[in-house]
């Protein structure tokens, strides 16, 4: 190990978690093992002082950017994209904490589909564990600790090679046209659950965002992202001309328009609002992450 750097925020405590109102931060420097048992101590770990309070957009703290090969952090979910674009400019290896609903973004789709960023490995039940005790805790999770909130969707993301994006997802369905629909507006098949992908369709396949948990870039290609902002394939039908419904048939008094570029299906749903035209139902659903099955075509 060379060096490892920690960066605290406003903070002049070894106790991370000290809620200091000191107006620099401070970041950790250790050096390697000094007295042979392997672990970090404190009296091997140098506290420093920088000028200002810590803000990763600062030259100092992009100098120490600079001097870094790995980046682990878990960045202001307010300011990820912004954070992710300063990793890519500088070519910096990372592994950081972040909401899946990112992978949604249009800007930080366009890494994720050409295979410069991933999901790494997952949290426990899809949640992740924070110390705040700033805020009201509700959750209900078995390993919950005093001062800790639960946050769903959070996962790790990172561009570091690990061997669980090299592994196949296994696929037992068959295709059956009468249990696959088409799209309305995208020239694909819909799948609610990625282990109900079949196993031998060879077209376009919109799948959940949880599918990148299971994503194998030898076995599926991403063709793009079904959403308002779009990325890399096209929806070829608009809905302004459609009204909004309740379940009791109550006009909500939104148009359909808002739900162009969204996955839409033909009929009503089973539960939730619905669009008509006077002629046509349709219904609108979460984002899809567009696939191919990449070893149909080898």
């Amino acid at each position: 190990m060379k060096k490892l750097i920690s960066i605290c925020y406003k903070n002049q405590d070894l106790d991370l978690f000290s809620e200091n109102k000191s107006e620099k931060a401070i970041y950790l420097e250790y050096l390697g093992d000094k007295n042979g048992d392997n672990i970090p101590n404190i009296e091997e770990i140098d506290i420093k002082n920088l000028k200002g309070d810590g803000d990763f957009r600062s030259p100092e703290c992009i100098e120490l950017l600079k001097q870094s090969d790995i980046i682990v952090t878990n960045p202001p979910f307010s300011l990820f994209r912004e954070y992710v674009e300063q990793l890519m400019k500088y070519k910096k290896k990372f592994i950081i904490i972040g909401h899946q609903n990112a992978i949604s973004f249009k800007d930080f789709f366009e890494y994720v589909m050409l295979d410069k960023v991933w999901l790494g490995y997952g949290f426990k039940g899809g949640a992740a564990h924070f110390i705040n005790p700033n805020y009201d805790d509700y959750a209900t999770a078995g390993d919950h600790k005093e001062g800790m909130i639960r946050v769903s969707g959070v996962v790790w993301f990172t561009n570091l090679n690990i061997k669980k994006r090299h592994e196949d997802l296994i696929l037992y369905k068959k295709y059956d046209k009468n249990i696959y629909k088409k799209y309305d507006n995208y020239d694909a098949i819909n799948i609610d659950v990625t282990k109900e992908i079949p196993c031998d369709y060879k077209g376009v396949m919109g799948v959940p965002i949880t599918f990148l948990n299971k994503f194998n870039p030898d076995q599926f290609e991403i063709m793009g992202l079904s959403q308002k902002v779009g990325y890399g394939l096209e929806s070829k039908k608009k809905y302004d001309k459609y009204r909004e419904y309740r379940d009791d048939g109550s006009e909500t008094g939104s148009s359909g328009k808002k739900t162009n570029g969204n996955p839409v299906m033909k009929g009503k749903p089973d539960k939730g609002n619905y669009f008509f035209d006077g002629k046509k139902y349709v219904h609108s659903l979460y984002a899809r992450i567009f696939i191919k099955n990449k070893t149909l075509w080898k």
